[in-house]
């Protein structure tokens, strides 16, 4: 559990600039840090000064708890209507040579494939097309709920919520009222990228606006559900422009209270419009997960999204203020592999998964996609021999 002893050490390190010692006394004392402070940090401080800091909070919030899940991807297709200059995924609609639009009757394929099998989530996310409307997705989701109730459907994001309501000439809480009772339990974080206008133009013109993708969390908050929420960084964006848009999440769930997790995503330019621009290093990954912890008070969680910063760097962020690392996924997600990162077969055993976090040193935990704990692995063992990169558990 979180201790004094570092941010004392930093509170009283004369060898610190004041403004860094006064911010390590505001996380002493619980107090928030403002967004000036939040810009302090990225531009005048390190990364073993962040790490304290956030490990502090994460171990205030979470102790040594790590969550993940066991869920699976479908991706229904990536021809989109939108050209993103960051995403390697999608293909445009006169370009569709090696694009996939999948039929409903696919879907719950993959569905009924994971039949008996202890996942807890699908999760849907992919491009935008005018065949996936409002009713095809009551459909889906209510074919879901009836063959497999229990099954957590988190799916969509704003991106496609704003086309499909707008094409449906419905305002946004009947959409999402439709969506709900279709079987909808949750919505992740997706399609936010950057809210700064000027970089959301350059980057993904003619989706949904910062406003409009706030909006619709809002809306899905009152109705008491809940979301997730993301940021693209490591692009073109600035310092200010990170702390802008973390600063709008926080003043919204102020509001609501609804956001579950936050999870930074990582710029990856393989096979892109953006493949001139340079991926940050690891380094910088750790201080962005930092500073989000840091700077995000009022959100529980902190997500490490492995298939997109890979498995060791995953592995290291839970020193970071990171506290949970996603799902086992199986090899059903293309988003972040088409783009260059590092595990171009993103799955993971349940064995694999908890010995990543175990090894170290902290309690890995099986969640729903609400945060309520399933099974405690801590002392779990494994009959099989499960190998993951040298290491066996048993």
């Amino acid at each position: 559990m979180a201790t004094n002893d570092a941010l004392n050490r930093l509170i009283q390190d004369d060898s610190l600039p004041n403004e860094s010692r006064q911010i390590a006394q505001k996380i002493l004392n619980g107090q928030r840090i403002s967004t000036d402070d939040a810009l302090y940090l990225y531009e005048h401080t390190d990364l073993s000064y962040v790490g304290i800091l956030a490990n502090y909070i994460r171990e205030a919030k979470n102790g040594d708890k790590t969550y993940f899940n066991k869920n699976f991807h479908i991706e229904p297709t990536n021809v989109c209507v939108y050209s993103c200059a960051f995403c390697a995924y999608s293909r445009l609609i006169k370009n569709r040579e090696d694009g996939w639009e999948m039929t409903l009757e696919e879907m719950m394929d993959i569905v009924r494939k994971y039949d008996g099998l202890p996942v807890t989530e699908v999760h849907f996310t992919g491009g935008v097309l005018p065949q996936y409307d409002v009713p095809f997705y009551e459909e889906l989701f209510k074919r879901i709920k009836a063959h497999r109730p229990e099954l957590h459907i988190k799916g969509l994001t704003p991106v496609e919520y704003h086309y499909i309501f707008k094409k449906e000439k419905l305002s946004y809480r009947e959409g999402m009222e439709r969506m709900r009772a279709a079987g909808l339990d949750s919505m992740p974080g997706g399609g936010a990228e950057i809210f700064d206008q000027d970089i959301r133009d350059q980057i993904a013109g003619g989706k949904c606006s910062a406003e409009q993708w706030l909006e619709i969390h809002q809306i899905w908050h009152e109705m008491g559900m809940h979301s997730n929420a993301t940021m693209l960084y490591g692009h073109i964006e600035s310092f200010a422009q990170r702390v802008d848009h973390m600063n709008r999440l926080r003043q919204l769930q102020d509001q609501t209270g609804g956001f579950m997790a936050f999870i930074p995503l990582k710029f990856r330019n393989k096979n892109n419009q953006m493949s001139h621009v340079p991926e940050v290093s690891p380094i910088e990954d750790l201080r962005n997960y930092a500073i989000s912890r840091i700077f995000l008070d009022n959100f529980q969680h902190i997500k490490a999204y492995w298939p997109m910063i890979g498995r060791d760097v995953a592995q290291m962020s839970l020193a970071f203020g990171v506290n949970d690392i996603d799902g086992t996924i199986d090899d059903t997600t293309k988003i972040y592999s088409m783009a260059g990162a590092e595990d171009q077969n993103p799955a993971m055993t349940t064995a694999e998964m908890v010995n990543t976090i175990r090894l170290v040193g902290r309690q890995p935990i099986e969640r729903n996609s609400l945060y309520q704990p399933i099974k405690d692995y801590t002392d779990e063992v494994f009959e099989e021999d499960t190998q993951y990169r040298g290491y066996a558990i048993k």
